[in-house]
């Protein structure tokens, strides 16, 4: 859209999903003083025969290059059509995003999860809303782990009420009862509060959010016990003992990173502490046992930690370019390439923080000597415990 200003201006109409949408005074004169208009499918059809009888209609379908390039080629104001409240997690914030010196106006209605709370007379106050529309699991994860009273979550076709629900059973959630709103404000609005278990067995309207609703907490220790999580066979001390776990994760220092790497997973005892401690973290578990494969994944069940990316492989055969790079990786075992495995996360990232924890004089001489060549600066710990060998702890960073 060309102006004089060079920016491009957008008022953007929240609309509710009544078959004659409610539109205030002011949102009615807009649309009777404009011509150019835009929104999804579903949106023309709630709201065209409020349109004057000559405009232009931008359908919104996805495709936001074509679409941004047609708005670029407007030469007046466009009025865009949102489900609710443009700004939560809706098409406002796209725009921002997409063209970040448009302008831009609001005219909000309830977004889905406000109704959902207000139909059902819930206090949202402590509410944490997620998407998992067009997303992955991690926000909802997050949540979950954090351990949030009230959960808020837009949906799509696939994370539907019963996927949701299916996940929460696996991974130990069934704290929660879950509410569905299904086409709010429409004329097939429906309303129910289900278990877990009734809700994964049921089918929804594709128009729906849900409510999480926390039933009773559970523990969050710091710290799991050593015979809680599942070994590997006949090998029950194979896995990094708590103290040396909870050393290893001060080591880390993890607060302000989004990706962590747990190289030699094993049974997954560090990478499910971490994500038990850092939620919001990307984790990825690369190990090259088969075994442990299902190994992790139990685990990860028992101990309420989704999310967490499994790999068995063998890292040096592994394409790494398909995985995040790493702010932050532990080095729990490397067939004897350490070496190698410097080289290779150093060239990933060369700000990475390394962590592994040495048992052998030679692990920790490759380790100090050749990160000491890359112009890291090494610190070394050292903890024992009981009759097991004395470890010792080293971090790399970068002087």
């Amino acid at each position: 859209m060309k102006q004089n200003t060079e920016h491009i201006d957008f008022y953007l109409i929240g609309i509710s999903n009544h078959a004659i949408p409610l539109l205030n005074a002011d949102v009615l004169d807009l649309i009777e003083q404009s011509s150019i208009f835009s929104g999804g499918k579903r949106h023309y059809q709630l709201v065209k025969s409020f349109l004057p009888k000559h405009h232009t209609w931008i359908e919104i379908s996805g495709k936001m290059d074509a679409l941004i390039k047609q708005y670029k080629n407007m030469d007046a104001s466009i009025v865009v059509f949102a489900s609710g409240d443009p700004f939560f997690y809706g098409f406002g914030n796209t725009l921002q995003r997409l063209i970040p010196n448009a302008k831009l106006k609001a005219y909000p209605y309830f977004s889905s999860i406000q109704l959902l709370c207000h139909k059902t007379q819930t206090n949202y106050n402590s509410l944490k809303s997620v998407s998992i529309h067009g997303r992955d699991w991690s926000a909802l994860d997050e949540a979950l782990i954090q351990g949030n009273e009230l959960i808020g979550v837009l949906t799509d076709t696939k994370k539907t009420p019963s996927e949701i629900s299916k996940r929460m059973l696996q991974y130990g959630f069934d704290n929660y009862s879950i509410t569905i709103g299904e086409a709010l404000d429409g004329n097939e609005e429906r309303i129910e509060q289900l278990d877990l278990t009734t809700c994964s067995n049921k089918t929804h309207n594709n128009l729906n959010c849900v409510l999480l609703k926390q039933t009773a907490t559970k523990d969050k220790p710091f710290g799991i016990a050593d015979d809680a999580f599942i070994p590997l066979t006949n090998r029950p001390n194979m896995i990094t003992k708590m103290p040396i776990r909870l050393n290893t994760l001060n080591a880390l220092q993890l607060q302000n990173k989004k990706v962590f790497w747990d190289i030699g997973s094993c049974t997954g005892s560090v990478a499910i502490e971490v994500k038990k401690q850092y939620p919001h973290l990307k984790i990825v578990a690369f190990e090259k046992r088969e075994e442990c494969g299902t190994i992790i994944q139990k685990n990860t069940e028992k101990f309420s930690t989704p999310g967490i990316d499994i790999i068995i492989d063998d890292f040096f055969n592994s394409n790494l370019k398909e995985f995040p790079i790493p702010d932050v990786v532990f080095i729990g075992g490397h067939g004897g390439r350490l070496k190698e495995l410097i080289r290779i996360i150093d060239a990933l990232n060369p700000s990475v923080r390394i962590v592994t924890n040495a048992v052998k004089e030679s692990s920790t001489e490759v380790f100090v000597t050749e990160l000491s060549k890359l112009n890291y600066k090494i610190h070394t710990s050292s903890i024992q415990v009981n009759e097991h060998n004395k470890i010792s702890i080293h971090t790399a960073e970068k002087i």
